[in-house]
Parts: C-alpha cells; sequence; structure tokens
C-alpha cells in the first residue's frame, strides 16, 4: 500500500504506537493508529476507519411491574459495512457506554475480515442491569430498545447477537418484534436464536469452540502436544464452561476455573463436577476435589494456557508480570489491556488476541444468517466441521504473516483485518 503522508484527523489525541487513557476506545484507536503506521495505509482510508459509519443513540423508556416508568440509554454503533451488513451483539449492563460499544463495533470489523465472513463491524447495548429486571420488564425493555434501533438493522442492513447478559430469549424477541412490524417473519434479522425460530445448531457453543480450536493450534505451533497441557479458564459463563468441556474432551487437563464469587484449582478438575456445582449453586467457588483460589491467583497460575474468558481488562499493567503462563488466549473482548500486552510481549508471552480467538461465534452466526436466507438448515456435524476449518485458516494465516513480518500474534490479526477492510474501502471507492 502507499505510505500515509499525513497523520488522519485525531490520530494525535492517542498518538502512534502511545499508551492509550484507558478506556477500550482509546485502545482500539491506538492499535488502528500502530498497525496503520506499520502497514503504510494511506490517510484517507485510515481517517475513514477511525470513525464509525453510524453512531445511534436511543432512549430506551419500560414500564416497570409497579406501573412506573424507567427510562435507559440505548446505543446501536455501525463501525462499517464495507464489506456486507454490520454484524455484532447487544450487551445489556450498567457499564455500557456509546465509547465502549464504539470500540467493540470496531474490533467486530476486524474479527470479521480476519474470519473472512462477509460482514462490517457492529455493536449495541443499552446500560441497564437485568438482573433486577424481571422477566416481563426484561422483555418491555429489549422490545422498546428494538423498535428504537430498527430503522437501522435488518437481514441486509444490520444482524444483532447475543452478548453479555443477552442469549436466544433476548434474540426471539428481538426478532419478533421485528417481524410483526414488517409483516412477515425475517428470521436472518437476528442470529443466535432459538432452533425452532431458525437458530442454527452449534451457535450456543460456537464461540468456546472456536476459542478451543486456536488454543490447540497455538499449542500444537509452539510443539507442544495438547494432550495433557494444564489449562486455567477465568470466567464460567456460556463461554467458559463450555470451553473447559471441550478443552477436557480434547485431552487437556483443566487446573483451575472461577468466577465472580471465586474459584477452584487441582492438577485435573472433574468438568462434569464444575458444571453440576455450577447448576446447583451458581457459582463454581467450592467445587469438591479442589482447593480454592481467587481470581487474581488464577491469573498467576503456573500452567500452560491461561484462558480470560470474562469481562475486559483482567490483566493490566499491574499484574502482568505476575502471569506465569507461556500462552494466553483472549476468550473475553479484551481483557488484556494496552500496556499489559506489551509488557507480555517483553516477556515472551504468546497472546492469541480476542479478534482472531473468539471468533467461532460470529463465524457460526454467519452459517445461521445464511440458513436462514436459505431456508436450509445443516447438521452439528457440519456446523462444527466447517467452524473448525474456518478458525484453522484464520489462525494459520496469522500466525504466518506474524512470523513474516515479526510481529505478534495481535499485530499481525490486526494488520490482517485491517488490510482487508481497506481494500474493501479502495476497491469500492468513496460515494458520491
Amino acid at each position: 500500500m502507499t505510505t500515509a503522508t499525513d497523520a488522519p484527523p485525531g490520530a494525535a489525541e492517542a498518538g502512534v504506537g502511545a499508551a492509550p487513557r484507558g478506556d477500550a476506545l482509546d485502545t482500539a484507536l491506538t492499535q488502528l493508529d500502530d498497525v496503520a503506521a506499520r502497514m503504510g495505509l494511506p490517510a484517507g482510508i485510515h481517517a475513514i476507519l477511525r470513525k464509525p459509519a453510524r453512531a445511534l443513540v436511543v432512549s430506551v423508556p419500560f414500564e416497570r411491574e409497579d406501573g412506573t416508568v424507567e427510562v435507559c440509554e440505548g446505543y446501536r454503533v455501525q463501525h462499517t459495512t464495507v464489506r456486507g451488513p454490520a454484524k455484532g451483539g447487544i450487551r445489556f449492563h450498567p457499564d455500557v457506554t456509546l465509547r465502549d460499544v464504539t470500540a467493540l463495533s470496531m474490533w467486530m470489523s476486524w474479527k470479521c475480515a480476519i474470519v473472512n465472513v462477509p460482514f462490517g463491524g457492529g455493536k449495541g447495548g443499552v446500560a441497564v442491569d437485568p438482573g433486577r429486571l424481571t422477566e416481563r420488564e426484561l422483555e418491555r425493555l429489549t422490545r422498546r430498545y428494538a423498535s428504537e434501533i430498527l430503522p437501522i438493522i435488518g437481514p441486509y442492513k444490520d444482524i444483532p447477537a447475543p452478548d453479555v447478559n443477552t442469549g436466544e430469549r433476548v434474540m426471539a424477541w428481538i426478532m419478533d418484534t421485528y417481524s410483526m412490524t414488517t409483516g412477515y417473519p425475517v428470521p436472518g434479522v437476528v442470529t443466535g436464536k432459538p432452533l425452532h425460530v431458525g437458530g442454527s445448531r452449534g451457535r450456543a457453543e460456537a464461540t468456546a469452540r472456536g476459542v478451543m480450536v486456536t488454543t490447540l493450534a497455538a499449542l500444537r505451533r509452539r510443539g507442544q502436544d495438547p494432550a495433557g497441557a494444564r489449562v486455567a479458564i477465568q470466567g464460567f459463563g456460556n463461554l467458559g464452561s463450555h470451553l473447559a468441556r471441550l478443552l477436557s474432551d480434547a485431552g487437556c487437563a483443566i487446573v483451575a476455573v472461577s468466577d465472580r464469587q471465586g474459584g477452584v484449582h487441582g492438577d485435573a478438575l472433574d468438568v462434569g463436577a464444575l458444571l453440576e456445582h455450577k447448576r446447583e449453586g451458581g457459582t463454581v467457588a467450592g467445587t469438591p476435589g479442589g482447593e480454592a483460589i481467587s481470581n487474581e491467583e488464577l491469573l498467576a497460575l503456573d500452567c500452560d494456557v491461561l484462558v480470560p474468558s470474562a469481562l475486559g481488562n483482567a490483566i493490566t499493567a499491574d499484574n502482568a508480570d505476575a502471569v506465569c503462563a507461556p500462552l494466553v488466549v483472549e476468550g473475553a473482548n479484551g481483557p488484556v489491556s494496552f500496556e499489559a500486552d506489551r509488557i507480555l510481549a517483553e516477556r515472551g508471552v504468546v497472546v492469541v488476541p480476542d479478534i482472531l480467538a473468539n471468533a467461532g461465534g460470529v463465524t457460526v452466526s454467519y452459517f445461521e444468517w445464511v440458513q436462514a436466507l436459505q431456508a436450509y438448515f445443516w447438521s452439528a456435524d457440519d456446523v462444527n466441521a466447517r467452524l473448525r476449518r474456518i478458525m484453522e485458516r484464520a489462525y494459520d494465516a496469522v500466525a504466518e504473516l506474524a512470523e513474516q513480518k515479526g510481529l505478534t500474534l495481535r499485530q499481525a490479526a490486526l494488520w490482517l483485518g485491517v488490510e482487508r477492510v481497506a481494500a474493501a474501502h479502495a476497491t469500492r471507492g468513496l460515494f458520491p
């Protein structure tokens, strides 16, 4: 590509390669600026990629059970649609902000490009704690939010999916709200739906399966047999619980898991017992057959693979030096801060970045979207086989680029993702 001759507007906010101020958007912009400088990204395209194509802020009023009305703020951001419809999750969390959603939509652009599915990046959310809502209140909130963002979503415009504190039920409500408004069923408007309304087999565990595939590929590339590899997983929700089972089935030893209430560790934990204890008590803490461990202690555990799969910024400059695992696989979005990533790289710790490692979810979302458009559905074996091929191909492409150019896996993944999005921009040109 032609070398950029000047910095894009706003690039000086963080500075190329400089440590960001701390939030997700600062990190995302600094990562983009860094890779843009490395690859000689044209200044015009760089400037376009630093800004979302569209950002919608909406008011979300809904009625509580006692008849009072509560008003939350909601967002839907489309970073780019140059490679296809925007694609990305919707999260319900009290800490959701427009800046965070914007950063997540940017990362979705790179993620979709890395696995080469024909989507752009999108993300949405509502600043609310769903844990304090009844099911009817949650449904009212979801349907009102869906109606507010309805003008910019659709199977050929923007396709939401589950994220933090949302799942199949929320996706079904959004799909129904959209369908009732259009007057006919539109199963392709969201992914992550229940099977009986057009969902895909394999979607529930797709993100975990993608993390499993990249973890095994990373171990093999390091010359280590995955059988017996000691794995610690921080976070035991949908991703962490499925991942523990999948890695255990692949021969790995799960030596520690944790959730918000605490964790447990041992030489080789019984994953079935962990799942049962979580179902009965709501936490893995206290599972028989292991010793208690805190979330911070888990991050510093002596193991072969560390998988932070809870929320972002689990590993920061304050605790990066304590990480003992030679391989960190990012299950969650942004679990390693910008500064921590630099510290780990200097120590020789290999980090498989989130935009590669957890791309299994959006890959199977793509499969679900295709199936919905065709009204033809695949078997679980077919879904899983297709997912494995795509994830292995993406990992190999990133690893080979990293070796060729002397980059970390994160730098190589960003390079590949940004390059593909930039190429689409250059090919399509500007309208008008």
